[in-house]
């Protein structure tokens, strides 16, 4: 009997240890996302996000994503970007639509976690008013466990990666750019 009781210790150690290694931080962009980094520093490492980084910087708003937060930002894919009109990167990326640039970069930042969102549809019985830092509104719905946001213009984008936890807030990954009026 104890030989028996030693072997199954013996395997649940390992299958704990095996469980907790692992675990890893979620993957954006090819990239592991670390709870103890900020948005910039996890930012700048996913593939999938080279046109957000290089916006960002565009905007001058590195060091406000680097500073304490708590931040929320819901981030679009290079993707995502590829989808608005032919040229309109290129044209928000240039000096003189700096204020636009920031304008819209902005309107994708908040302060909430995929449950607090949640939580605030329920309440809202199906929907949920966010105002962004930078003044505009947003709608968020569900579907399933899916959130999706409505902007201003009417688009619409589903929440493709929630919850990617930093030192400084949380990102949660889009599959399209949101636009204030």
């Amino acid at each position: 009997m104890n030989k028996k009781f030693a072997l199954l210790t013996v395997v649940l150690a390992i299958a704990v240890t095996s469980a907790v290694a692992g675990m890893k931080n979620p993957t954006v962009g090819g990239q592991e996302m670390y709870p103890t980094k900020n948005i910039i520093e996890n930012a700048v490492n996913s593939a999938d996000h080279t046109t957000l980084v290089a916006a960002v910087k565009a905007a001058g708003l590195v060091e406000t994503l680097e500073g304490a937060g708590p931040f929320t930002v819901f981030a679009p894919t290079n993707e995502a970007f590829a989808k608005l009109p032919a040229g309109t990167v290129d044209t928000l990326l240039k000096p003189e639509n700096k204020p636009t640039l920031t304008k819209v970069l902005t309107y994708h930042v908040g302060r909430l976690s995929a449950s607090d969102l949640k939580k605030q549809i329920k309440a809202g019985k199906g929907t949920a008013e966010l105002t962004t830092v930078e003044g505009g509104k947003l709608w968020a719905t569900a579907k399933g466990n899916h959130i999706i946001l409505k902007d201003e213009k009417g688009g619409t984008t589903w929440v493709t990666i929630p919850n990617v936890f930093q030192s400084n807030g949380v990102i949660h990954v889009v599959d399209a750019v949101l636009m204030p009026n």
